[in-house]
């Protein structure tokens, strides 16, 4: 098997320029997602730059938690959609876009700077357009955050 491929590789020419996850986006964060070998599982890996730290010093701030599950949480259902229909994953795949329709998050513990932050995704609710993930967020070993989001297929003509 080769390289594993990040989710946000295959969204489509025009989605491909997120600030917090768009592989073409040349100032942003490119975030990557990716299933796990069991794609019962999506899996995210990050260390914040340090620009990124919140009111309280050396603690990431809560607007960059909740771009990482945004940009994590619609790559899962788009993901999980996809292997729902029976479709693998592949390098020449141009997997559905999912957008977001509600995120909530539940701030457990103040999450640390200058360490891999590690967010896994599951999947709860499957529809016709809607997809239900909920996700961890984990630093240091311990669940920093949690959340749920609703993400919606995005329309052709959107």
């Amino acid at each position: 098997m080769g390289e594993k491929i990040a989710i946000q590789d295959t969204y489509g020419e025009r989605f491909q320029y997120c600030w917090g996850c768009g592989p073409k986006n040349k100032e942003g964060m490119h975030l990557k997602s990716y299933p796990s070998d069991d794609g019962k599982n999506c899996i995210c890996k990050i260390i914040p730059a340090k620009e990124f730290t919140g009111g309280v010093p050396a603690n990431l701030f809560g607007g960059m938690i909740a771009m990482i599950f945004d940009c994590h949480g619609t790559a899962s259902a788009a993901y999980f959609a996809h292997k729902n229909k029976g479709l693998e994953l592949k390098e020449d795949t141009v997997i559905g876009r999912f957008i977001t329709a509600r995120l909530e998050i539940d701030f457990k513990k103040p999450t640390p700077m200058d360490e891999e932050i590690i967010v896994i995704s599951e999947v709860e609710e499957i529809g016709q357009r809607k997809v239900i993930v909920n996700m961890t967020m984990q630093a240091k070993g311990e669940v920093r955050a949690k959340s749920k989001i609703i993400a919606v297929a995005v329309k052709d003509n959107m």
